[in-house]
């Protein structure tokens, strides 16, 4: 029993030192910037400064199904699929539409730009270069998923009526955490503002 115990523990131990180190090295990685220009009670409104997106549409509407696939399509390519065998850094958050057909997008890395970033083997990835946008954004902890998707989008939209700021329909959600992270998990609903 006292060995179960012992084997226990250590196990234990490894687990909460793996999970200390997956959040600290998600979170020294390059970011989508922005500025909070205003904080309300709930939510904020944010300037995004313009970036460069590595982009896969998929053909659904379910948040599970596409930010498997598309996280699996984008991943392969940063990971040497592409013209160059090149690995291309990691960055946070990945970004899903939330629309009838979902695309899902990576950050490029700021010393990557569209005429430099390697051709990708797969042909359903597109570079989108975005323009500086004024969003409004509210944060939920735990698992994303389709019920929470929807329970947060509501919510923001209920906040911003609220407080009569304009919206556009141009929601997407913000995954800062990889699968494997399990404790400290932050998703973001976002709305570009009209």
């Amino acid at each position: 029993m006292k060995i179960f115990l012992i084997i226990l523990g250590i196990i234990f131990f490894l687990f909460v030192g793996s999970q200390i180190y997956f959040y600290a090295s998600s979170h020294n990685i390059e970011r989508y910037k922005y500025v909070v220009t205003k904080a309300y009670k709930g939510f904020e409104v944010r300037k995004y400064e313009p970036s460069l997106f590595t982009s896969v549409k998929l053909d659904t509407d379910l948040y599970q199904k596409a930010s498997s696939k598309g996280f699996s399509i984008l991943a392969g390519y940063i990971f040497g699929k592409n013209e160059k065998k090149d690995q291309i850094s990691m960055t946070s958050p990945v970004k899903i539409s939330l629309e009838e057909q979902m695309t899902v997008q990576f950050l490029v890395p700021k010393n990557f730009t569209k005429e430099n970033l390697p051709k990708p083997d797969n042909s359903s990835i597109e570079f989108v270069e975005v323009v500086e946008k004024k969003m409004a954004a509210i944060t939920f902890g735990g698992w994303a998923n389709d019920k929470e998707i929807e329970k947060y989008k509501l919510r923001l939209i209920a906040l911003l009526d609220k407080n009569q700021i304009k919206y556009s329909n141009n929601f997407s959600l913000l995954g800062y955490n990889p699968p494997y992270e399990l404790f400290f998990r932050k998703n973001e609903i976002i709305v570009e503002l009209d």
